[in-house]
C-alpha cells in the first residue's frame, strides 16, 4: 500500500467522521435542542419505550410543556438524561408571566411513584430549563449497540478495531 492510498483512506475516514458530526449538529439546530437523539437506558417507560429505543427530540422555543408530554430532562449533578412523562404542571402566574418559568412533575410510566425521589433533596418540581426536549418520535432497539458498548467496554474497542481493520483491508 503506497502513501497515496493511505492518505486517501485517512481522508475518507475523516470525511465520514466530520459528516456524522455535521448531521448531528444540523439536527440540533433544526430541532432546537442540544441533544436531538437519545437512547432509552432503562425500562421505566415501558410499554411505550423499551431499553435501547432511539428517541428523536425537539424543543420549539415557544412551545410550552403540557401534561402527558414525554420529556427528556437533565438534572444538575447527574450525567445521564431521564426520559419520563409530565404528570403535573405548576405555573406560578406572577412568576411565569414575568420570567417564563414553568415547573413540572414527572414520572416513568412503569414506575409506581413520581420522580421526586430523583430530584435534589427537598425539591418538589423541576424547572422547564432542565428539559432537553420533548419526544417527537422513536426507532425501536436501534440504540442497543450503545447500551452494549457502555455495559461491556471491551466491545467498544472490538467494534472500533473491526472498523479500522475493514478500512485498512478494503482497497478501492
Amino acid at each position: 500500500m503506497n502513501a497515496r492510498q493511505v492518505a486517501l483512506q485517512v481522508l475518507s475516514i475523516m470525511a465520514i467522521v466530520s459528516t456524522t458530526f455535521m448531521i448531528y449538529k444540523g439536527l440540533s439546530l433544526a430541532l432546537n435542542t442540544e441533544s436531538p437523539i437519545v437512547v432509552v437506558l432503562s425500562g421505566s417507560m415501558r410499554p411505550g419505550f423499551d431499553r435501547g429505543d432511539l428517541l428523536v427530540l425537539s424543543l420549539p422555543p415557544n412551545d410550552p410543556v403540557d401534561v402527558n408530554d414525554i420529556c427528556v430532562f437533565k438534572l444538575p449533578g447527574r450525567d445521564v438524561p431521564i426520559v419520563h412523562r409530565v404528570i403535573k404542571l405548576h405555573d406560578d402566574e406572577i412568576i411565569s408571566v414575568a420570567t417564563g418559568k414553568q415547573y413540572l412533575l414527572t414520572k416513568g410510566d412503569n414506575n409506581p411513584r413520581d420522580d421526586r425521589g430523583l430530584y435534589d433533596y427537598k425539591q418538589m418540581w423541576i424547572n422547564r430549563e432542565h428539559v432537553v426536549g420533548k419526544v417527537k418520535g422513536f426507532v425501536p432497539y436501534v440504540g442497543m449497540l450503545t447500551i452494549l458498548m457502555n455495559d461491556y467496554p471491551w466491545l467498544k474497542f472490538a467494534v472500533l478495531g473491526a472498523i479500522g481493520l475493514f478500512v485498512l483491508v478494503n482497497r478501492e
